[in-house]
Formats: structure tokens, C-alpha cells, sequence
């Protein structure tokens, strides 16, 4: 019954098992997959819940250096179950490919399922994706031009092509060419053009290989919620990447904010037990668009270097600025942060200063929001932090880190409003400061 304040009694939570989303906070490669893979340990399931093979997650344990751009980074993992959800779209060469290479180290890839419910990326995908790019000139986005985009606009268009198609060999090679018969116009300027009979004789020997590798998605997440296991859902890009709430137009083709788990894994959002955002300890973008904290040639150079701030699907430098906590209050607020975990600390250690990007103004002094970052003339508000020049790299408690790393630290969990739980402090795997 309703007590006298309310209409509805309270709500116990009905699920024996939770969700964890760890994301992005900034404009992608801020090195989650470094994060999950520590973090993968501790649960049942790692789950990936959107993007395609344009996102690519890096781990090093020891000498072994492995990059994802499809399966879950828990894959080192021998205990955690992997599943791509129905959110992501997927290059079934790449698929095939990440399974092969995993399969050659020892890893157990039965462990790893795919949503029916996901959609497929083809080859005519990505020329239709390097069309449309060419055909920006100058105001082209960046795309990976991998199709990623041209996958979800025909995923809207209600006509894509479901892992779950590959069932069907029939249905499926008449869905291929209705596809690519709908796109005839883009293709036919395109240089080295897919041919529809390669396209689908080479969907039908994939499926062979991966359908063993099909669930049904909201089945699979939902029934392992109910025997109680905990699974750790892992975002793709950044949250300044998000189709609708990231520096939009020059944004990926996904939600990759938290309440995009909840769409991609197929989920209810009284599952989410926490949310912990990902940022480096200063910001990079790859691509067109806004950056309001971007540094001159020279600092961003040297932040590129010492941080191996090169893509890791297009091998293409990143844009490197100061750490920019106004687009980090934005992600707080979308995403519902609990904690951050901050990466790349040790590529400052040298530094003579490290800056903090605390606001923006437009051009006649007045105060500006994230909406505002792409205007002509907007001014950032810079402080500037004492560097520190000691190597951090063997610092395993943040108490031992040097005095003004610990300062700056501080200094970003109070303009941002969420506080630090986790600091990295070098490529390895074990190279984190609590």
C-alpha cells in the first residue's frame, strides 16, 4: 500500500546482479580499455555496448602488446564471459580477424558472444563513408571512414542487416543487394567499389564461422542479471563524441554516454549500479571539430610523444590540449558520475606547468557553456599548476605520487565535482595508483 506522502510504495531492486558502465568522459581514446582489463577480474561479464572496428582499445601486459577494436578488452581475462551487444555495429572481417588473433595467444574465444541484434558494417559501408568524406572537402568530419556513420543511417533507415541475418542465407542475400542497389549513386563514383557478388560470397562464408558465436542478446544479458552475476559494460569513443549531446556535428554515429548502455545491451537503467568515467590527464581529439583547450605545435607536440597519442586504428597524431574541466562538468552531469579514473598522469612529469582549462567566454568577455566551444573568437580560462619532474611510473599510492601531481589531482576532482578513484601512471598493466 502507499504510505500518505506518495502514490507509489517504493521499488526493491528485483535483479541479483548489477551493472557497471565504465565510459569515456572526453573525445574518445582516453584508455578504457586499460581500465576494463584491470577491472575485468571482478565480474561475470564484460560487455561492449556500442561503436564499431573505428574505436580501437590498447593493453600491454608485459612484452604483449594487443589491440581491440570489436571484442570487450577483458579478453586477457580467462574469467569473464565477453559479449558484443546489439548498440555496436560490426565489420565481420574484423570480427574474424580479433577472433583469430586471440584464438593464436590461448585465448578461449567460445567465451565470446555476439547480440543478434547488432548490426552489420560492409565493405560498401566504408565507400560510401570515404565518398561522403571526400565530398565535405574542407568541412569533412575525420571519420575513420570505416562506414561506422553509413552503418547506423541505414540501422535508422530500418534498412539494415542484422548479425541475426546471417541465419537466413536467402533473406540475407537479397537484404545485401536491396543495400547496395539503394546506395547505386554513391558507389558507382567510388574508386574500387565493392561488387555485390564478393560482397555476398563473403558474408556467407563469414556467417559459418560466427554464428555459433549468436545469442540472443537481451536473453543472454538479462538471464545472467538474474543468477545474480555482475557484468561491466564498456562504452567505445567519448561522451564528447555522443551523436546527440557531443560536439555535434563533428561527433561519432552512436550513444556513447551511460544511458546508451541501457539501449545497447538491451537492459533496464535500475540495473546500473555505478557509472565511472574515463579521462586522460589532459585531453586529445582526433579529427575535424571544436577543441577549445588545443595547445600551439610546439606543447602539443611534446604532450604527443611522451603519450603515444597516435591512433590506434588510423595510426593518424592526435590533437593534444590541457585538461579541459568545463567539457568534464558537461560529462558529469549527462553520464551521472560516481568516480573518475585518470590516465596518463606520468606523461606531464617534466612539464614546467601543467594547465586547467575552468571556463569559456565568447569574444566580448561574457561567460560561455559547452554549446558555445565551436564559435569564432571563444576564450578559455587557463590555470596554471606547479609541474613536478620526478617519474611516477613506479608509484602504486597516490599519497607517494610528488606533492604538486597530488595538488593537480585535487584540483581536477573539485572543478569537475567527482572525485579521483584510480590514477594511471604508465603503459603496463599494473600500473595504477589508488
Amino acid at each position: 500500500m502507499a504510505n500518505s506522502n506518495t502514490l507509489l510504495p517504493p521499488v526493491e531492486h528485483k535483479r541479483a546482479g548489477s551493472v557497471d558502465i565504465v565510459l569515456g568522459v572526453q573525445w574518445g581514446d582516453e584508455g578504457k580499455g586499460r581500465v576494463i582489463d584491470l577491472l575485468a577480474k571482478d565480474y561475470a561479464v564484460v560487455a561492449r555496448f556500442g561503436g564499431g572496428d573505428n574505436a580501437g582499445h590498447s593493453i600491454e601486459v608485459g612484452d604483449r602488446k594487443l589491440a581491440l577494436r570489436i571484442v570487450p578488452s577483458g579478453a586477457l581475462v580467462p574469467s569473464a564471459k565477453l559479449h558484443v551487444g546489439a548498440g555496436t555495429v560490426i565489420s565481420l572481417r574484423t570480427l574474424l580477424d580479433e577472433l583469430d588473433a586471440l584464438g593464436k595467444i590461448g585465448v578461449d574465444i567460445s567465451r565470446i558472444s555476439v547480440s543478434d541484434r547488432a548490426q552489420i558494417v560492409f565493405p560498401f559501408h566504408a565507400a560510401v563513408d570515404q565518398a561522403m568524406e571526400r565530398a565535405r572537402g574542407g568541412s569533412a568530419i575525420g571519420t575513420t571512414g570505416r562506414g561506422i556513420g553509413p552503418a547506423y543511417v541505414d540501422r535508422v533507415g530500418r534498412i539494415g542487416i542484422t548479425v541475426g541475418d546471417l541465419r537466413n542465407p536467402a533473406a540475407l542475400t537479397e537484404k545485401i543487394r536491396q543495400s547496395m542497389q539503394a546506395k547505386a549513386s554513391l558507389l558507382a563514383g567510388a574508386p574500387d567499389a565493392p561488387r555485390e557478388e564478393d560482397i555476398i560470397t563473403d558474408t556467407l562464408a563469414a556467417a559459418k564461422r560466427l554464428l555459433p558465436h549468436v545469442v540472443d542478446g537481451v536473453a543472454y544479458i538479462n538471464e545472467a542479471l538474474e543468477r545474480g552475476d555482475n557484468i561491466l559494460a564498456e562504452g567505445a569513443q567519448g561522451t564528447l563524441l555522443d551523436v546527440t549531446y557531443g560536439s555535434y556535428p563533428y561527433v561519432t554515429s552512436s550513444s556513447t554516454i551511460a544511458g546508451g548502455a541501457c539501449i545497447g545491451l538491451g537492459i533496464g537503467p535500475g540495473a546500473v549500479r555505478s557509472v565511472t568515467g574515463v579521462v586522460k590527464a589532459y585531453c586529445t581529439r582526433v579529427g575535424g571539430g571544436p577543441f577549445p583547450s588545443e595547445l600551439p605545435n610546439a606543447e602539443a607536440n611534446a604532450l604527443r610523444e611522451a603519450g603515444r597519442e597516435f591512433g590506434v586504428v588510423t595510426g593518424r597524431p592526435r590533437r593534444c590540449g590541457w585538461f579541459d574541466a568545463v567539457t568534464a562538468r558537461y560529462a558529469a552531469r549527462l553520464n551521472g558520475l560516481d568516480r573518475l579514473i585518470v590516465t596518463k598522469l606520468d606523461v606531464l612529469s617534466g612539464l614546467d606547468r601543467v594547465g586547467l582549462v575552468t571556463g569559456y567566454r565568447h569574444a566580448d568577455g561574457t561567460p560561455a557553456g559547452v554549446e558555445s566551444m565551436g564559435e569564432p573568437g571563444l576564450q578559455t580560462e587557463i590555470e596554471y599548476h606547479p609541474g613536478w619532474s620526478e617519474n611516477v611510473r613506479e608509484v602504486r599510492q597516490v599519497k607517494n605520487l610528488p606533492s604538486a601531481a597530488r595538488a593537480y589531482l585535487d584540483r581536477l576532482a573539485n572543478v569537475t565535482g567527482v572525485p579521483v578513484a584510480l590514477v594511471s601512471v604508465g603503459p603496463e598493466r599494473t600500473a595504477f595508483a589508488a
